[in-house]
């Protein structure tokens, strides 16, 4: 068990039904093909910042007003239909008629970016068209459980004819995207393969289906489209970069995540290795052997990042399904049998991939980090949801910052954590812990000096910004950060009185 949000308090997980959404994959003829819009996300976004993207968003009133005022929305999809008619006014300015796409009349526009309740009565009054005919379906896609709010996106799709004319794209109104870029699906999975740019895990997956249809339909748009709307393909492998797959496994970790990030890394059509491979139950172990059976390449190796119960799984399942070695560090060795023991600077070539061990200790003693030019397979030094836990006598607080400010100096392309989604921005990720643990091993200093001695008081006035986190997480953090300043030195430990040394 190792992260939590430090203002949770703790209680049985429930996970809601997925919220709807809808984006938007338009095309259109250009000089070398097909090709594909797509957005470059705003580092302040909540979901994928920094990452290229369809435009959408999610369902809401205004839609289902929306079907209920407005002619032509009919079906299943008509809330979908509706939702990306309105987010197309607002991040793209464009509009679909019976003649081709047409650009909104700027007020408009501006009049939706600053509230998307106008959607309606502008329609209404004709300030644009909204034909739905030249809209569809390509696929439903739940994104995946790394964390208690899920999403149900519908993925449409508008072809919009010759390059030529389609209107062009003014993203000065809104502040979703600061970039736009029309590229065929080739280049774009060629780009996204050598980490030249950041694509949205599920844009990464259709594009590979519409590339692949494509070559199937003589590079005819609508007819790929129309094929692929009739076989709604869901989703199969999650991408997170090139070599880089994962497979979400239930584990017995802390909320918010119920899951462990397994992944598959090293060459697609080479070599790889499952990073751990945390299940117990039935489910995981096949969810991990078909992700296992769709790769090209030969699995030679099963590793453990570190050997904390959530995510190292049942080894006897594992080596039943897996007949391969185990890889770990010395201490990961002590209790689980290991092959071959990896150390500091290590080169594993998988494949055409090469990536090096990092031996970054402070959250578990030889914790492993693997760092490629896709980024860095994180284990628990950082997560995708919440903050990670420093277990009081097998952790220590001060060297999980060293360890921090050592991976943060290496500029890592992605995060790849064990818990929750992949993390866009490393820089930014590691500033936000580095300056939360800072913040709170002062607080815990500053309490003690100012002369409270027990442990629970001395949790209490250390997280008194954040009166809602559960009591007991607070006591074992409070106490992580003591015995580390206890190691360095500056604070004694003395008949379970704590003092300033």
């Amino acid at each position: 068990m190792s992260e939590v949000p430090e203002g949770m308090t703790l209680g049985p997980q429930q996970r809601r039904p997925p919220r709807p959404t809808a984006t938007m994959t338009m095309t259109r003829d250009g000089e070398g093909g097909i090709e594909v819009l797509l957005g470059l996300r705003s580092e302040t976004m909540v979901a994928f910042p920094g990452y290229w993207a369809f435009p959408g968003g999610g369902l809401s009133r205004v839609d289902t007003a929306a079907v209920e005022a407005l002619k032509g929305f009919e079906g299943t999809e008509a809330k979908a239909i509706a939702c990306i008619l309105r987010e197309m006014s607002e991040e793209l300015g464009l509009a679909p008629s019976e003649h081709g796409l047409v650009a909104l009349p700027i007020e408009a526009r501006k009049e939706i970016v600053a509230d998307k309740s106008r959607y309606l009565p502008l329609a209404l009054e004709g300030a644009f068209p909204y034909d739905t005919r030249s809209l569809r379906v390509l696929s439903h896609r739940i994104t995946p459980p790394f964390g208690p709010i899920q999403f149900d996106n519908a993925f449409m799709h508008l072809h919009a004819g010759l390059a030529k004319d389609v209107p062009e794209i003014d993203l000065e109104p809104q502040t979703e995207f600061t970039e736009i870029l029309w590229a065929t699906p080739n280049e774009i999975l060629q780009k996204w393969a050598s980490h030249e740019m950041k694509v949205a895990p599920p844009v990464v997956t259709l594009l590979m289906e519409i590339e692949r249809t494509l070559e199937r339909k003589d590079r005819d748009m609508l007819e790929a489209a129309r094929d692929i709307s009739e076989r709604l393909p869901g989703r199969r492998s999650i991408l997170f970069a090139h070599g880089v797959e994962v497979v979400p496994v239930r584990t017995a970790t802390l909320p918010p995540a119920d899951h462990t990030n397994c992944y598959l890394v090293g060459d697609p059509e080479g070599d790889f290795i499952l990073v751990d491979p945390a299940s117990h139950l039935r489910e995981g172990m096949e969810d991990m052997a078909k992700a296992v059976e769709r790769h090209k390449g030969t699995l030679i190796a099963m590793m453990f990042t570190h050997s904390h119960g959530d995510h190292v799984g049942d080894i006897g399942l594992l080596r039943e399904a897996f007949d391969v070695p185990i890889w770990g560090s010395e201490y990961t060795a002590r209790t689980v049998e290991c092959q071959r023991i990896l150390t500091e600077g290590e080169m594993l070539e998988l494949g055409n991939q090469t990536w090096q061990v990092l031996i970054t200790p402070g959250h578990h003693p030889g914790h492993i980090c693997l760092l490629g030019d896709a980024g860095l397979i994180a284990g628990d030094m950082v997560a995708g949801i919440g903050t990670i836990l420093i277990p009081p006598h097998t952790g220590d607080m001060n060297i999980y910052m060293e360890q921090l400010e050592r991976l943060k100096k290496l500029k890592p392309h992605l995060l790849f954590p064990s818990h929750g989604p992949v993390i866009a921005l490393p820089t930014m990720k590691f500033d936000h812990y580095l300056s939360h643990r800072k913040a709170r091993h002062d607080a815990v200093y500053a309490a003690v000096k100012s002369g409270i001695q027990l442990l629970p008081d001395i949790a209490k006035a250390a997280y008194a910004d954040t009166p809602d986190a559960h009591p007991g997480l607070a006591v074992d953090q409070t106490l992580s950060h003591l015995m580390s300043h206890q190691r360095a030195g500056t604070i004694v430990e003395d008949s379970t009185k704590w003092s300033v040394q």
